[in-house]
């Protein structure tokens, strides 16, 4: 036997189906595709899964609400408890030593929250720090340096 003499078996080849080719085909005239509508038109007949038949779509039907300010300034916030936490008494905290300690994430300016109680003695020098927060450094004996940002 030789490879030109190879041949599937019988059963194992299906003749391709012949669609459209008369009405004794059984599968003439609509050509299995039903009558009429988007479906049954040739060419890409899938449409996306967002539209809505021409119906005005969900997007425009929906309000627009709201705007996002431009000028709006966001801090990198950090809390009383952790300052307690991951500093000594007397230390100096800036913007570089929470980096250091990666308190913080870089490129936001820093604001400090008064959530958290205080016992050390700290210095501070942030962007800007809570009304509550600056009166518990201060009570604990601390200080508190708002930093003036170059831009202003």
């Amino acid at each position: 036997m030789n490879l030109h003499e190879l041949k599937p078996n019988e059963s194992a080849v299906k003749d391709k189906k012949r669609i459209g080719r008369g009405l004794g085909s059984g599968k003439g005239k609509t050509a299995g595709r039903g009558y009429k509508g988007q479906k049954s038109r040739s060419g890409d007949n899938r449409v996306a899964p967002y539209f809505e038949g021409g119906q005005t779509p969900l997007h425009m039907r929906v309000p627009k609400v709201g705007f996002r300010s431009p000028f709006k300034k966001e801090y990198s916030v950090i809390n009383l408890s952790m300052l307690e936490k991951h500093f000594n008494d007397g230390d100096e905290i800036t913007k570089e030593t929470l980096l250091a300690k990666s308190l913080i994430k870089k490129g936001k300016p820093v604001k400090i929250l008064g959530m958290g109680e205080v016992t050390k003695k700290f210095k501070v020098k942030v962007d800007a720090i809570s009304s509550s927060a600056k009166q518990k450094i201060e009570a604990a004996g601390g200080s508190v340096e708002i930093l003036e940002a170059a831009g202003e």
